[in-house]
């Protein structure tokens, strides 16, 4: 968390006068998802209470953004990489990861969420998948979920 909370702080420090937007990959928040799930109850509070600490002082996001894709293909995703870190990664892992995204979700009222359903796309090797996403990304969200499914191209 410590590490985390460094780089993000670093990321946001003054910024130039004119500098439009920043973008980060990381929402400090999204860590207690992880604790919840894999430390044991007394580091759980521990690391409860320093991320209460921590995070008052960070900027609340604009919009978060969530690449959902289904656990068959992640599961897919994680082969193809060939990670030996991830290999054992287990299903019940990635379910209980993506509930408490949900449940996290839920829980957000002040910053659009805008989950957008990758499963149908490859924005890496398609230019009109990318632009899809870019698209949306342009487009103005009132604070709360919303949810974006693109259909099978088949």
């Amino acid at each position: 968390m410590a590490d985390r909370y460094q780089q993000l702080n670093d990321e946001l420090a003054p910024q130039e006068l004119f500098q439009q937007q920043t973008i980060s990959d990381y929402l400090l928040s999204k860590s207690l998802i992880f604790a919840n799930i894999t430390l044991k109850n007394d580091e759980n509070q521990l690391y409860q209470r320093l991320f209460h600490i921590i995070n008052p002082h960070l900027p609340k996001p604009d919009i978060l953004v969530y690449l959902h894709k289904d656990i068959s293909r992640l599961r897919s995703n994680i082969k193809n990489r060939g990670r030996d870190y991830e290999k054992n990664i287990s299903d019940d892992y990635l379910e209980n990861l993506e509930k408490g995204y949900w449940e996290f979700f839920k829980q957000q009222n002040g910053f659009p969420i805008l989950v957008i359903d990758t499963n149908n796309l490859d924005f890496l090797k398609s230019d009109s998948d990318y632009q899809k996403i870019l698209d949306l990304l342009e487009q103005d969200y009132e604070p709360g979920i919303h949810r974006v499914l693109f259909e099978s191209a088949s």
